[in-house]
């Protein structure tokens, strides 16, 4: 099945910035105003009218003029937090990266500038893996940052609620772009289990992500089909069309291939409906085992009343892959015989040559019969050709599967018949 993509279910630009968390000024991890002292009293009129400022745009403007003016202030940090906050409010993306990598420069853990520098080096990454690998690695320093003592534990948790879903998301798809599947289904799952609400799963990244772990259990070696068909079906309840329905098929399609048929699927439909990690009761009954290749060849054998009658590729089957006693009644009816045996040729000497007969055979480019010739050949066949030997059933082994043949002859071309003209036939010519 097609990998579904619906990333435009965000409707996000690279440069938008309506799904950034907005952090309150009060979560500001610098220090607080109160705690500084700026001794300058025109640095301080300053910053006074800089952060005084309502209107964002005049806002980033006036903190640029004071960074400009007094590049190593003792609020540097705290006017470099507000910068960030400002551009987000003004939904100036390329600003907001800028001012988040500056502010990064002076306090490497500050979780504003790191939430802000996952975000948009994620949305804008499209295929990028250098910005995928920047972003995971900004957001694995992001999941790791210590409170820091100026922050209260309330507001540390309240931006770490907020950051959690970006960060793990960018981790997420960085280990999906790298085939990391493990990884990728450790950090989607931690992002789902990351949101408070699980209705907030139901739209944006945490369904988009939803959609992916799904996938991600199904791309891995071997595959999850149970936790990859549980995701997929829980995409598909909250989904857009026309994602809805390709996504549902993909569901359904995996659904059919464990559990061999479509009975108990509305079911869990409704399951993945209420439920963003499957249940207890969420155990799909996988179809039985496929018969054995012993089994195939088994029921061939009892099934046919008259084994002449089975192809040469069922014989050839049942030789290589029955138990003894059906491979030696298949061998009674050849042993001995004489037939035409076609195929492509493997190896060749003037004495003998070996050849891809069956269908599979001949994919793999590997002989299972051997013609031994009863002359040898005038002329050698080349690898890849095409040919058919007159020969008879000697002798046979099961590994590996090898038919053999004696008193091998090339089968001889049928001659064009020559016409003759009227004239020619009337005048006895």
């Amino acid at each position: 099945m097609k990998k579904v993509v619906f990333a435009s279910l965000l409707a996000v630009a690279s440069s938008s910035l309506c799904c950034l968390p907005v952090l309150a000024q009060g979560q500001s991890q610098g220090a607080q105003p109160n705690q500084i002292t700026i001794k300058d009293p025109a640095e301080y009129n300053a910053y006074s009218a800089a952060i005084s400022q309502s209107d964002p745009t005049q806002k980033a403007a006036a903190i640029e003029q004071f960074l400009t003016q007094y590049p190593n202030s003792v609020v540097k940090t705290e006017m470099l937090e507000q910068l960030v906050a400002a551009y987000q409010g003004a939904n100036n993306a390329p600003k907001v990266l800028d001012a988040a990598q500056r502010l990064l420069q002076v306090d490497p853990n500050d979780l504003r500038a790191l939430i802000a520098v996952v975000y948009l080096e994620h949305a804008q990454a499209k295929g990028n893996q250098q910005l995928l690998d920047d972003a995971s690695a900004k957001a694995q320093q992001g999941l790791n940052v210590q409170k820091p003592a100026s922050m209260t534990d309330a507001d540390f948790q309240k931006i770490m609620d907020l950051a959690k879903p970006t960060f793990y998301n960018a981790v997420g798809s960085d280990d999906a772009a790298k085939k990391d599947y493990k990884g990728a289904i450790a950090a989607y799952t931690s992002e789902l289990k990351s949101y408070k609400d699980p209705a907030q799963t139901t739209s944006g990244t945490g369904l988009l992500d939803t959609y992916y772990l799904g996938n991600a259990y199904l791309q891995q070696d071997p595959k999850d089909l149970v936790n990859g068909i549980w995701f997929l079906t829980r995409a598909a309840q909250y989904a857009p069309a026309p994602f809805k329905d390709n996504i549902e098929k993909a569901a359904e399609y995996w659904y059919n291939k464990y559990h061999g048929a479509m009975d108990g699927f509305p079911a869990i439909q409704q399951l993945a409906h209420d439920n963003l990690f499957p249940p207890d009761s969420y155990k799909p009954v996988p179809a039985p085992p496929p018969p054995s290749p012993q089994d195939l060849a088994h029921n061939a054998v009892t099934s046919t009343p008259d084994l002449n009658t089975l192809a040469l590729a069922d014989k050839e089957f049942i030789l290589s892959n029955g138990t003894p006693d059906d491979a030696q009644k298949v061998w009674a009816v050849l042993q001995g015989k004489t037939a035409e045996v076609p195929g492509v040729v493997v190896s060749a000497t003037a004495d003998s040559v070996q050849i891809a007969v069956s269908q599979d055979a001949q994919q793999s480019q590997k002989a299972d019969f051997t013609v031994n010739m009863k002359t040898p050949l005038k002329e050698v066949p080349a690898q890849g050709a095409k040919v058919t030997y007159i020969a008879t059933f000697d002798s046979y082994t099961q590994n590996p599967p090898m038919i053999i043949l004696k008193d091998g002859a090339l089968k001889p071309e049928k001659k064009a018949p020559v016409h003759h003209t009227a004239a020619r036939r009337r005048s006895g010519m």
